[in-house]
C-alpha cells in the first residue's frame, strides 16, 4: 500500500488516527489465560506479552507465524566529522553483506523465520552536516518516511526494524537530547567504539548541531537532526500500528526514531515492546523516557535490528504457549 500521506501534516495525522488494541481480544485472553494449566503468574512477563499481543491481533487465541524484519540504511554527513570509528563506506559495504546472507541480522531473521528485507537510502547522498543545516530538507524526510511506511507488509504480524548508517548514534543522541533534555554527555556514547577523543568529538558535534536547530516539534527535530534511515524507522513503525502489526523495538537507534513518534501522539508505541537494553550508554535512560522494559539484556550494540530479532523468540514462545497450552478443563486437570 502507497503511503496514505504526502505531506508532514498528513504523516500528523495518519498518527493521530492509529487503532487502539481490541478490547474484547484483551479480555477474552486474559480469561483465556486464567484457566491455562498453569500457577497465576508462573510464566512471568510472558503472560502479559502474549494478552498485548492478543489484542493488536484481534484474537483472544493469536498466531505467530509471519514476522518482518526490515533494515533501512542511510549515510550522514556529520560522519565527516570523526564521530565514528569506522568510515561512511563500510555502509554500502554491509548493504552487500546483508543482501548476501552474511550478517548477524540474517541469521537471526532466518532461526525465528522472519521475512527480511534491506532498503538503502541514497547511500551516495548523506544527509547534511547537521552542525551547518537541516539534515533534510522537508522532501527528503517525507520520501523517508514514505519508504519506511511502504516497505511494511499487511501480512506480517510482527515487525522489526533494524538500520545501518555509520556515524548514526550521533543523531540518534541529538534526537534523544532535543526531545528529552539533559546534558549533551548523558545522551553520547561511544557507538563503534570511539576513543575518549572521538567521544569528546560527538558531544562537541551534537552540542553545535543543538545550538543550530532550537526546535521542539517532533517532525522539525527528525528532519534537522536525523537521517534518512532513523526516519524510515518511524514511517515503518507508524505504518504497523495503523495495520495493528505489533512492533519489537531495536536499539538505542530505533529508539530514537520510536521516540519522535511518541512525542507526536501519546499512544503512540502501545504497539511497541522493547527488545532489549544495549551496551550504548544512554539507551536505559531512552527506554525509561518510552515507559518500555526491555525483555533482553545481553551487552548488544550491533545494530541492524538484531536484538530485537532475537527477542522475536520470547514473543513466539508466549504466543505458543498462551495459544497453545490445554485449559484446565480440557486437560482435565483439577484448577486447585
Amino acid at each position: 500500500m502507497t503511503a496514505t500521506f504526502t505531506d508532514l501534516s498528513g504523516f500528523r495525522a495518519a498518527l493521530a488516527q492509529g487503532p487502539a488494541p481490541d478490547a474484547a481480544a484483551v479480555a477474552g485472553a486474559a480469561a483465556r489465560n486464567g484457566q491455562l494449566t498453569k500457577p497465576p503468574g508462573a510464566l512471568g512477563r510472558l503472560e502479559g506479552l502474549a494478552q498485548w499481543y492478543a489484542g493488536w491481533r484481534g484474537s483472544d487465541r493469536p498466531r505467530l507465524v509471519a514476522p518482518q524484519v526490515i533494515i533501512f540504511a542511510g549515510n550522514h554527513g556529520v560522519a565527516a566529522r570523526g564521530v565514528s570509528a569506522f568510515p561512511p563506506e563500510v555502509t554500502v559495504q554491509m548493504v552487500a553483506n546483508f543482501k548476501g546472507g552474511g550478517a548477524a541480522i540474517n541469521q537471526l531473521s532466518k532461526t525465528f523465520g522472519a521475512q527480511m528485507s534491506v532498503h538503502a537510502l541514497e547511500l551516495d547522498r548523506p544527509t547534511a552536516d547537521f552542525t551547518q543545516s537541516p539534515a533534510m530538507d522537508v522532501a527528503e524526510v517525507l520520501a523517508a518516511l514514505q519508504t519506511g511506511w511502504n516497505a511494511v507488509d499487511p501480512q506480517a504480524d510482527l515487525l522489526v526494524t533494524g538500520e545501518m548508517g555509520i556515524g548514526n548514534t550521533t543523531p540518534a543522541a541529538a534526537i534523544a537530547c532535543a526531545l528529552f533534555g539533559g546534558a549533551v554527555e548523558d545522551w553520547v556514547g561511544r557507538g563503534t567504539g570511539v576513543d575518549d577523543a572521538g567521544l569528546a568529538r560527538k558531544a562537541q558535534v551534537v552540542a553545535e548541531g543543538l545550538a543550530l536547530h532550537q526546535t521542539r516539534d517532533p517532525l522539525e527535530v527528525l528532519r534537522c537532526l536525523g537521517g534518512r534511515e532513523i526516519a524510515a524507522m518511524a514511517g515503518a513503525i507508524a505504518r504497523a500500528r495503523q495495520e495493528r502489526i505489533p512492533v519489537i523495538l531495536d536499539g538505542f537507534i530505533c529508539c530514537a526514531a520510536a521516540a519522535v513518534l511518541a512525542q507526536l501522539d501519546a499512544g503512540a508505541l502501545d504497539h511497541c515492546v522493547a527488545g532489549h537494553v544495549s551496551a550504548e550508554s544512554a539507551h536505559p535512560a531512552l527506554l525509561r523516557h518510552l515507559g518500555k522494559e526491555p525483555l533482553l539484556n545481553l551487552g548488544l550494540r550491533l545494530g541492524e535490528g538484531s536484538g530485537a530479532a532475537l527477542a522475536i523468540g520470547v514473543l513466539q514462545g508466549a504466543v505458543a504457549c498462551h495459544s497453545g497450552m490445554a485449559t484446565f478443563a480440557e486437560a482435565g486437570v483439577a484448577a486447585g
